[in-house]
C-alpha cells in the first residue's frame, strides 16, 4: 500500500501517474468495489458515452471529496450546481459522472439520467449491498419529537437485547461506536454506508429520523421500512416547502409508498390535527397502530400528573395497562413516550416490558437538559425552535415554576421568516422576562432577523433584544432568583454558532454552566 504521498505542487505528469497508481489499489480508499455497468443495470438512462465497464470504489456528491475510483453525482442544489465541478471531479480521479444535464466531451463516461437524486439513492443502496433489507428499519417523521422518540426506541430495543443502530440529529450509533451527526437525515450515500456499518456490527434493527428534506430529496427512496411513524405536523421549513399543504404532502410519502416502498406498519399519533388526513392515504395492506391521549388509540395515555420532577401517567394497550413514571417533563414527552411504546409494541415487545426499560433512560442531549452548578433555580437547555415547540415547552414550565419564567431564544437566519413573529408571541404568552438573541444567523444580519421578530412584539418591557448570545445568557442568570426557571431555547445539543459563513464554538450548556459558576464564585465579569 502507498503511504505518505504528498501531491502538493506535483507536476501534472506525476499527479496523473500517482492517481492512476492509487486507483489500481482497490482497497486504499474504500472496501467496496463495484462494476459501473452492474450498478446501472435496469436504470432508465437518457444518454451515456464511453465504456461502462469500469470499477467504482466510492460514491461522491462533493467534488472536493473525490478520491481515485469515485463515481461523481453532479447534483444541482439550492446553493451549488454540481455540474459546474465536473472537471474538478475528473481531475481528482472520478471514473464516471452521473448528471441530469446533457454534457459531452469529457474524458470519462458521462451518464445522463432523468433525476440525479433518485438515481443516487438507488445506486447507493446497490453499492452497499442493500443493508436496509437485512435490518428491521424504523423511520420516524414529524415536526417535533423525532430525536427524543428515536433515542427512546433505541434505548428500549437495546435493553430488550435487540441490537439496534441509530441515525439522527445528534449522532449516528453504529452498534459498537457512535459518530457525531451533521444532518438529521444524511444524504443517501451516507445513509446506506451507515446502515452497512450497522449491519456489519451484527445489529438486527435500525431506527432513524426522517426529515421532510430527506423525503423530498429522495435520500430515503427505496429503503425498506418495517415501521414508519408519524408524530405531528406544525409550522416549520415553509421557506423550503412554500406551503403547509406541500409540507404535509411530502411527509405523507413515507407512508403511501411514493418513496419506492410501502412500510409494513404505520404508527400514527391520532391526537395530531393531520392524522385523519394521513390515515385516509395509508394503503389498506399496511398494518396500523395508533397512539395518543384518547381511548380510540391502540395505545393511549391517561391520568397524567405533572411535577417539577417529571410526569406520571397510565398507559393502556390491547393486552393490559400499567403506570409510567419518568423524569422527562411535559405533556409532549408523554406523547413521545407513547410513540416509542407503540413502535416497540409493533415490533413485538410487551408495553409493560418497555416501561420497565424506561426507568434507566438518561434523557436526550439538549432536550430539556438541566444545567446544574449549585444555583437555587432551574436552568434548562432545549432545542425548541418553532412557535409550536416554544408553546408546548413554556406552557409546561409555566405550570411547574413557582417563580419567574425567564427565556432566551432566537430565530435562525436564512430560514422561514414568517415564523419569527409567531415565536415572539409564543414567548410573550408565557414568559415573565425574555432575551431575544442570535441563533445561527448564518448569512443574514441579526438586525434583519430582529425586525421580523419585533412584528410579534406586544409588550416591549418583557423582551430585551441583545445580539450577543453569551451576554443574553449572562443577563438572564443575573436576573434569576430562587424558585425561578431559565429556559435557553433554540440550539439544544448544538456546539456552535454559524455567523457569516463562519462556524464558531458555542455550547449553551457549557456557557451557562461557566457563567453560573462565575456568578457564585464572585468572579463574574463578562469576557
Amino acid at each position: 500500500m502507498l503511504q505518505g504521498i504528498k501531491l502538493l505542487n506535483a507536476s501534472p505528469v506525476l499527479l496523473s501517474y500517482t492517481l492512476n497508481l492509487l486507483s489500481q489499489n482497490k482497497n486504499y480508499f474504500n472496501n467496496n468495489n463495484q462494476n459501473l455497468k452492474i450498478l446501472l443495470n435496469d436504470l432508465s438512462i437518457i444518454h451515456s458515452n464511453g465504456s461502462l465497464e469500469c470499477n467504482v470504489d466510492n460514491l461522491c456528491t462533493n467534488s472536493i471529496k473525490i478520491t481515485p475510483g469515485s463515481l461523481y453525482f453532479a447534483i444541482k442544489g439550492s446553493r451549488f450546481d454540481g455540474n459546474k465541478f465536473i472537471d474538478e471531479a475528473i481531475y481528482r480521479g472520478a471514473v464516471a459522472i452521473i448528471t441530469d444535464q446533457e454534457i459531452s466531451d469529457k474524458k470519462v463516461p458521462v451518464i445522463q439520467v432523468e433525476d440525479c437524486r433518485v438515481t443516487l439513492g438507488t445506486i447507493a443502496q446497490r453499492f452497499y449491498n442493500y443493508p436496509d433489507q437485512s435490518l428491521n428499519m424504523i423511520g420516524i417523521t414529524g415536526t417535533n419529537g423525532k430525536t427524543t422518540v428515536t433515542y427512546l426506541v433505541h434505548h428500549i430495543l437495546n435493553s430488550a437485547s435487540k441490537k439496534t443502530g441509530m441515525i439522527g440529529t445528534i449522532k449516528y450509533a453504529l452498534g459498537n461506536k457512535s459518530l457525531p451527526a451533521d444532518h438529521t437525515t444524511p444524504e443517501a450515500i451516507e445513509i446506506h454506508k451507515i446502515l452497512s456499518q450497522i449491519k456489519s456490527n451484527n445489529c438486527t434493527h435500525a431506527v432513524m429520523e426522517v426529515s421532510s428534506h430527506g423525503i423530498d430529496q429522495a435520500r430515503v427512496n427505496d429503503i425498506n421500512f418495517n415501521i414508519a411513524a408519524f408524530l405531528n405536523l406544525t409550522r416549520d421549513h415553509i421557506d423550503y416547502h412554500k406551503t403547509f399543504e406541500e409540507y404535509f404532502t411530502v411527509k405523507s410519502k413515507l407512508f403511501t409508498g411514493e418513496t419506492g416502498h410501502k412500510p409494513q406498519n404505520a404508527v400514527i399519533n391520532i391526537d395530531d390535527n393531520y392524522s385523519d388526513k394521513l390515515l385516509d392515504l395509508i394503503p389498506n395492506d399496511v398494518n396500523l397502530v395508533t397512539f395518543g391521549m384518547t381511548k380510540a388509540a391502540t395505545i393511549f395515555g391517561s391520568d397524567i400528573k405533572f411535577s417539577d420532577n417529571g410526569v406520571t401517567f397510565n398507559v393502556t394497550w390491547p393486552d393490559g395497562n400499567t403506570t409510567v413514571m419518568t423524569s422527562m417533563l411535559g405533556k409532549y414527552n408523554v406523547s413521545n413516550i407513547l410513540a416509542a411504546l407503540a413502535i416497540c409494541y409493533t415490533l413485538g415487545i410487551d408495553v409493560s416490558e418497555s416501561v420497565q426499560y424506561l426507568k434507566d433512560f438518561q434523557g436526550v442531549p439538549g432536550r430539556m437538559e438541566p444545567v446544574s452548578a449549585g444555583q437555587p433555580y432551574n436552568v434548562l437547555v432545549d432545542y425548541a425552535h418553532t412557535d409550536d415547540a416554544l408553546k408546548n415547552t413554556l406552557s409546561m414550565l409555566r405550570e411547574i415554576t413557582a417563580g419567574k419564567l425567564i427565556v432566551i431564544f432566537g430565530c435562525g437566519g436564512n430560514r422561514d421568516r414568517k415564523k419569527r413573529p409567531l415565536m415572539t408571541k409564543a414567548v410573550q404568552q408565557y414568559a415573565d422576562l425574555a432575551w431575544a438573541t442570535s441563533d445561527n444567523p448564518r448569512n443574514e444580519s441579526i438586525a434583519s432577523i430582529f425586525n421580523d421578530m419585533k412584528e410579534g412584539l406586544t409588550d416591549s418591557n418583557r423582551i430585551i433584544f441583545e445580539e450577543d448570545r453569551r451576554w443574553a445568557i449572562k443577563s438572564a442568570i443575573d436576573a434569576a432568583k430562587s424558585g425561578d426557571c431559565i429556559l435557553i431555547a433554540g440550539k439544544g445539543h448544538e456546539t456552535y454558532q454559524e455567523i457569516n459563513s463562519v462556524v464558531e464554538p458555542f455550547d449553551d450548556r457549557l456557557i451557562a454552566h461557566e457563567l453560573i459558576e462565575n456568578k457564585f464564585s464572585n468572579n463574574y465579569e463578562y469576557v
